[in-house]
């Protein structure tokens, strides 16, 4: 469960500019935030992006970073177009900072909300706390931008700075943690509290359904049917679609094979009865993914390899002689397979691949990679790494980080002379370096 306790959620003052109540919601203090990256999902780290992208003074973004971690700041007020807090300095002196951000006017609500009741699974991952890509692409090509850009967090704070200082980028980077978790805190900078936005398009929706209820004249041209080209070329046309099922509790049991006829002649019963029960797991995995919220806009991935294939059913804890036939088909021997179930439990497909592969970012990939490094700790703080393509070695240590092709970082140690998965990708290398145990 989250770490964030939304203290209140009350009616503020009229919103002298939309002309509509606004809400003001107040987070308690965070604990320090040791070891681990501010924002872990892609709209915070837009959010630390446009932070990153628009201070001059990187050494003050460093600043705002220590005094987030060690929990200076204080309560977090947000309400349309700012957001507040008290950050206490290292000395005990404190500070009240505000970051503004330009609410949306209200024809871009109106578009926003336009939008919205179009493509109801928008608002269902709202509800559900995410923000997905396409929620803020449909936004953008309706003319409205959710997520600030360059030079759209405007710093204000009573240690009299002209641009972010220590005390604005702890908040901005403490927001970047609230927003992780609940989204709608990002929808209520631009205007719109979750109740009112909630209610304004339940009102929009009834409204437009009233407007689409048919004629009498209306009714009698829908009896006479369309064709079935027309019908599938505009899906409105069609009804609803019914309901989807409910993912079952646990996957379905395979048929049992323990039956008085003997098994034909180099039949293994106990291999099948494994496979079987592995191919079951397998399709409750895959009707899970199906099952996910706007599961049809992910790419389709290929199917596995049968080295691959035979890593996922080792990981299901075969043993015996089944682990050895897995171990022979992977082409790895026993220890190479064992290193590839390790991998594969802790991240997959994906995992499987940082483990087996070395390459060399490209140009850009490179710099990013590097200047994610630069943010991860504080001056003086980060330890000595020796970089080697995409792997970066603590010196000194049996630690190690592999950069992914995606951008993320898996921990590895070196256990017996040999590299090994030690946990679960992470965002942010500070965290994935502290599990390896090459942090400070």
């Amino acid at each position: 469960m989250s770490d964030i306790h939304d203290e209140t959620y009350g009616a503020a003052d009229e919103d002298p500019r939309a002309g509509v109540p606004s809400g003001e919601r107040t987070f308690a203090a965070l604990p320090p935030a040791h070891g681990r990256g501010f924002a872990q999902t892609w709209w915070g780290q837009a959010w630390l992006k446009a932070l990153e992208d628009t201070a001059l003074d990187t050494q003050q973004l460093k600043t705002g970073r220590r005094l987030a971690r060690a929990g200076a700041v204080g309560a977090v007020s947000v309400r349309p177009g700012r957001i507040t807090a008290v950050v206490r300095d290292r000395d005990g002196a404190t500070h009240r900072s505000d970051v503004l951000l330009q609410e949306m006017s209200t024809e871009e609500w109106d578009r926003f909300l336009e939008m919205a009741i179009e493509r109801a699974g928008h608002i269902a991952a709202l509800l559900d706390r995410e923000m997905p890509p396409h929620l803020v692409e449909d936004s953008a090509a309706a003319g409205v931008e959710l997520l600030p850009g360059i030079g759209d967090l405007e710093p204000e704070c009573d240690c009299d700075a002209w641009d972010h200082c220590g005390h604005t980028a702890a908040l901005c980077y403490q927001m970047a943690r609230l927003l992780d978790q609940d989204p709608f805190v990002l929808l209520l900078m631009r205007g719109r509290g979750e109740r009112e936005l909630l209610n304004e398009l339940q009102v929009r929706s009834i409204a437009r359904a009233d407007a689409e209820e048919p004629s009498e004249e209306g009714e009698e041209a829908a009896q006479e049917g369309v064709g079935a080209a027309e019908a599938y070329a505009d899906g409105a046309i069609l009804p609803p679609l019914p309901d989807l099922p409910p993912l079952p509790e646990t996957p379905g049991l395979p048929p049992a094979l323990d039956t008085e006829a003997e098994p034909a002649p180099g039949l293994d019963v106990a291999a099948v009865e494994f496979l079987a029960a592995q191919a079951a797991v397998e399709a409750y995995r895959l009707l899970a993914e199906a099952l996910a919220p706007e599961h049809e806009r992910l790419p389709v991935e290929g199917g596995l390899t049968a080295s691959e294939d035979a890593v996922r059913l080792a990981a299901a804890g075969p043993g015996g002689a089944m682990e050895g036939r897995l171990a022979e088909v992977s082409d790895r021997g026993r220890d190479g397979l064992a290193l590839a179930v390790r991998a594969w439990r802790f991240g997959g497909r994906a995992a499987l691949h940082v483990l087996e592969e070395e390459w060399t970012p490209k140009e850009e990939a490179l710099a990013r990679a590097r200047a994610a490094l630069d943010a991860a700790w504080d001056e003086g703080e980060r330890p000595q790494l020796r970089e080697t393509r995409n792997r970066w070695t603590v010196v000194g240590a049996d630690a190690q980080l592999r950069h992914g092709r995606d951008g993320r970082w898996w921990p590895y140690r070196k256990e017996r002379g040999r590299w090994t998965p030690a946990g679960p990708v992470a965002q942010d290398p500070a965290t994935a370096l502290a599990v390896a145990g090459g942090g400070d």
